[in-house]
């Protein structure tokens, strides 16, 4: 079936960005692999082909495009690849979406110059060692000061993509105690600067998947947060994140999607390459229904994540929408994924293939950004149940 969700101008972006990948990411990324991370020159060569501005508007020295699906086409190209960008998902994916919907004039014109050129990476801390999906029950801190002129910020975070690299980071606190009928109350969003004092990288964590995304723990003792990097409203940072949801779920979603349609690429050319008992393993009736199974599952995810990219620059992807989008991908994936290792046989164990870092890499979509079973619980909220 011809697909209609990308343009020329997409298509065009996407031989850019391929190429990138092949000259910039692919020669250098097994010793990538080994260190576990990036180099942070990456996202300088980033900000220089233009990804991180996509989004941003003009006057900031972005290229002003209202539109998610760019981030879908690098997506796309990094999956077929096999390679990863590191942390730099978080910075356009999650965080820019807050720094665009609730960052001042000031704070646009200080922040986002650099965020376009990669001098700048961001990331955002909402996860706590004790507090999985409930965001509510967050107990980082962060206290006006007695002459109002900035927060002290004490607490902890895990699990924070982008972690190491992160030169600021939009950290989720506690500026006062839950209302009585609202335990989400009271939580703002502040900007702070990697530098301050009493701010601590932590462990980077060793992953099963995702290596080359620096995840971090972080801590924080007595940092000074000034005023001016409160980011929205105090005390309306649970509103904030809520409201974002939907984009992130929906990345999500398009990431499992992707990662399924290079699965099944990848065990198509390695069952046509590989014999078993004289002739390709490509050649057997099982071979043929597993992968034509497979390829069915991929055509009806695209079709759900395209009409959900749709539906999000069109302005009408609910958080319902987006919760069955996600649940619907990332398990359709899962089983696509699994099904495409089975046939590389042992070699689907070893980490020089693709195909086993994707397993790998496939297994925290059902977990992050909210688990599956979150999701139901909205799905079912929406339908009245």
């Amino acid at each position: 079936m011809r697909r209609t969700v990308f343009t020329e101008d997409h298509e065009a972006f996407r031989q850019t960005v391929r190429a990138f990948i092949d000259a910039e990411v692919v020669p250098g990324y097994d010793e990538w692999l080994a260190a576990g991370l990036v180099p942070r020159d990456l996202y300088r060569k980033l900000g220089a082909l233009g990804v991180f501005g996509i989004e941003v508007p003009e006057e900031f020295g972005g290229a002003g495009e209202e539109s998610f699906k760019y981030e879908a086409v690098i997506t796309e190209e990094l999956t077929r690849a096999g390679v990863s960008f590191g942390g730099s998902s978080v910075h356009v994916a999650l965080c820019l979406p807050y720094l665009l919907a609730y960052g001042t004039d000031e704070q646009k014109r200080r922040w986002l110059p650099d965020f376009v050129s990669g001098e700048t990476m961001f990331a955002i801390a909402m996860t706590e060692p004790g507090t999985g999906s409930d965001l509510a029950g967050m107990r980082t801190t962060a206290k006006l000061s007695a002459d109002g002129t900035h927060y002290v910020l004490n607490g902890a975070k895990t699990f924070i993509t982008g972690g190491v690299h992160a030169d600021r980071v939009i950290v989720c606190a506690r500026t006062a105690p839950p209302a009585e009928q609202d335990r989400r109350f009271g939580i703002s969003l502040l900007v702070v600067d990697t530098k301050s004092e009493g701010y601590a990288v932590g462990r980077k964590l060793d992953k099963l998947g995702l290596r080359v995304s620096d995840t971090a723990e972080l801590s924080f003792t007595d940092v000074r947060v000034p005023v001016e990097d409160l980011l929205g409203e105090e005390n309306q940072g649970f509103s904030y994140l809520g409201q974002n949801l939907p984009r992130e779920r929906l990345s999500i979603a398009f990431a499992a999607y992707a990662q399924a349609k290079a699965a099944v690429r990848f065990a198509q050319d390695y069952v046509t390459q590989r014999e078993v008992f004289g002739k390709p393993v490509a050649a057997f009736q099982n071979t043929k229904f597993e992968l034509a199974a497979c390829k069915s599952e991929v055509d009806a995810l695209e079709a759900v994540v395209d009409r959900a990219l749709e539906a999000h620059d069109d302005g009408d992807l609910t958080a319902a929408d987006a919760a069955s989008v996600k649940l619907f991908a990332t398990e359709a994936a899962s089983r696509v994924i699994d099904r495409c290792l089975q046939l590389h046989g042992g070699y689907g164990y070893i980490n020089e293939y693709p195909i086993t870092r994707l397993y790998a890499d496939n297994r925290v979509n059902r977990i992050f950004g909210g688990t599956s079973e979150v999701m139901k619980t909205i799905i079912a909220k929406d339908m009245g149940l």
